[in-house]
């Protein structure tokens, strides 16, 4: 799989989330066949759900429309490394590979503490150590940092 690809398709979901008036974020779930089967971007705003992180949200709706067998072959593609919150519903949703832009500590770095965004700085491979299935994490992909983080000026108050 070409994974910049997927990247740069969850980066214009998130550019298009900002555009909603949501906090700049994306993701898609790719099929094993490399099929974009779910894309989601952060819906905060339009939902009033703090909650509405895109990777929990498409986490949620593939474990509604997806069995737990095919889910453990797809991968969630996100711009940012995802967050404990999100990070759990991906586990717990049984998706079996997370690819992710650029990591929890640089998302950090650029929301500082703008409370839109109390980000916790753990890596989710933290996380999913804790836990019993043996999921798949690669990132960060550093060749596309300008283009995530071009989504993101402005948007914080740091």
């Amino acid at each position: 799989m070409n994974h910049i690809t997927y990247l740069l398709k969850a980066n214009d979901i998130a550019r298009k989330a900002r555009a909603n008036g949501n906090t700049p974020f994306g993701a898609v779930l790719v099929d094993p066949d490399g099929n974009v089967i779910m894309e989601q971007g952060n819906a905060e705003g339009d939902l009033h759900d703090a909650t509405a992180h895109a990777e929990r949200m498409l986490a949620s709706r593939a474990s509604q429309k997806y069995s737990k067998e095919f889910l453990w072959g797809c991968t969630l593609y996100t711009t940012f490394e995802p967050c404990c919150m999100c990070t759990g519903a991906i586990y717990w949703s049984n998706i079996g590979n997370i690819v992710y832009g650029l990591t929890e500590e640089r998302l950090l770095q650029l929301t500082g503490a703008d409370e839109k965004n109390p980000t916790f700085n753990i890596s989710c491979r933290t996380i999913l150590a804790a836990g019993q299935k043996p999921i798949e994490v690669l990132g960060p992909f550093d060749e596309i940092a300008d283009q995530v983080v071009d989504v993101q000026k402005g948007f914080w108050n740091s």
